[in-house]
């Protein structure tokens, strides 16, 4: 099977542990960048974001024309969902880009409950197109395949989702 892939824009999406890799990101002309806060992310142990960091680390990003996304890829335990649901609308009232999900429940609660953009994380493993398919039936914006995959793979799968789906791959090297 041949494909040709078009790829429209490429976003250039750092990593922002803290509010000096934030600000680093920045200076260096990321089109977005990702980062987590003190809870619900699979880095708990990383220096992370507190709700007023979360805030201002928006304000930071949207007054330099940059995109915001959270992550919130733990995989919930039923203890954990009243709690989720609440940070998320906070996400939502702060106005964050994205958030940045694996877990399918909470997947649920961002469609059902907020206006945020859904990204499905590297975490939730996607390897295939009906995987892929599921997610986009669920909501979601932007897929973050899995890092085994081959280009012919990650072609096929954009091929399933259609344009209107973006497909983000991690760069190693």
């Amino acid at each position: 099977m041949s494909m040709i892939l078009d790829v429209k824009k490429i976003e250039v999406l750092a990593p922002a542990g803290s509010k000096e890799n934030l600000l680093t990101a920045i200076h260096f002309k990321a089109d977005a960048v990702y980062l987590g806060g003190k809870k619900f992310g699979l880095r708990a142990f990383g220096s992370n974001f507190d709700y007023e960091e979360l805030k201002e680390a928006v304000e930071i990003a949207h007054s330099n024309g940059v995109k915001l996304y959270v992550t919130v890829n733990i995989l919930a335990h039923n203890s954990d969902l009243d709690e989720t649901l609440e940070y998320l609308k906070y996400l939502d009232s702060i106005h964050v880009d994205a958030v940045i999900v694996s877990d399918l429940g909470i997947a649920s609660l961002v469609k059902a409950h907020t206006n945020l953009e859904l990204h499905v994380s590297t975490q939730a493993n996607i390897t295939n197109k009906a995987s892929a398919l599921t997610w986009v039936s669920l909501g979601a914006k932007r897929l973050v395949l899995a890092r085994e995959l081959s280009i012919s793979e990650i072609k096929e799968i954009k091929y399933a989702v259609g344009e209107d789906i973006d497909i983000e791959c991690f760069c190693h090297g």
